[in-house]
């Protein structure tokens, strides 16, 4: 009996510990009413109530997390169905708000986003639609900010995952894409051979220009090493005349400074006609000075005498 009162006595106190000490993790809180009103939140680590009148109503989680909205069918405007898949990221950042606004802040979310994706894709075409999605996510993202606003939830992100149009209409896409690629491909085949045939062309062009100077320019230079060598032979003829005329002036110089007379130049000529003597002519004609010089000296006798010799 003793045991069972004990064991009676223990029980209570695990209850009466487990319902006043309570441990809540990190990015976690806790809703506490008092006797089914909000009293209070619950922080990250130990926390203390008061049992049977504080309870706990709900743990929300702070970290953010992602709602995956079911595919939804919709019709855009020129009369297309689409199925459009979504994923919402969001994060509760009024614990009250979310636990007394809204009976389910998810299920609110993914039912305002199915509601605004309708109206925003009833407002595009399918070619607005495939290539709209940034637009879409951005529309969707804004219309349940304003809603969730009141649910303490802030939605993070939307991301539409994919649209997949009907697949009749898919073929015919995938038909067109093809033609158009085969049309960029024609398109871009025949930009290459024209950048080609200019290339070349622009090529051939410069290597003509570049010869033509080359062939210019080597005539320029042949015709100025002619003429610079024409110069030169011409100044070096000046220099060899002006250096004859000058040892001629030297030279005239010199006789004049060693006094000859017109004595001595008779007898230069003298010898200069003693050397014509012994070439083949008969006769020697003497100028009348030379004579009247060479008989006073009695040079010519022997000059004719060394001329009769040699014959």
């Amino acid at each position: 009996m003793e045991w069972a009162i004990i064991g009676i006595i223990l029980v209570v106190v695990v209850v009466f510990v487990a319902l006043t000490i309570k441990i809540v993790p990190q990015q976690r809180v806790g809703v506490v009413e008092r006797l089914g009103k909000f009293n209070r939140l619950l922080t990250p680590g130990l926390n203390i109530l008061i049992p049977v009148i504080d309870q706990v109503r709900t743990y929300h989680d702070l970290r953010i997390q992602q709602a995956n909205v079911p595919p939804q069918t919709v019709i855009t405007k020129d009369n297309v169905q689409v199925q459009i898949d979504t994923i919402i990221f969001y994060q509760v950042v009024g614990p009250e708000e979310a636990t007394y606004g809204i009976s389910d802040y998810v299920y609110g979310v993914r039912n305002i986003s199915t509601a605004t994706m309708r109206q925003i894709i009833g407002k595009l075409e399918l070619d607005e639609t495939l290539s709209g999605r940034e637009k879409i996510s951005t529309d969707i993202r804004l219309a349940l900010d304003e809603a969730t606003e009141k649910w303490g939830v802030r939605i993070e992100r939307v991301e539409v995952i994919d649209i997949k149009p009907p697949l009749d209409i898919q073929e015919a896409m995938d038909k067109q894409m093809k033609a158009e690629r085969s049309k960029r491909a024609i398109v871009l085949e025949a930009e290459a051979a024209k950048q080609d045939m200019i290339l070349r062309a622009e090529g051939d062009k410069q290597s003509k220009i570049l010869k033509a100077e080359g062939d210019k320019e080597a005539r320029i230079r042949q015709a100025e090493g002619s003429r610079q060598a024409q110069e030169l032979e011409a100044h070096g003829e000046a220099k060899a005349i002006q250096a004859v005329a000058e040892a001629e002036k030297s030279r005239i110089e010199l006789i004049r400074s060693a006094g000859l007379d017109e004595h001595v130049l008779a007898y230069r000529s003298f010898e200069a006609l003693a050397e014509i003597a012994k070439g083949p002519a008969n006769k020697v004609f003497l100028p009348t000075s030379a004579v009247e010089t060479l008989g006073s000296l009695g040079a010519i006798a022997e000059v004719f005498k060394a001329s009769k010799d040699s014959k």
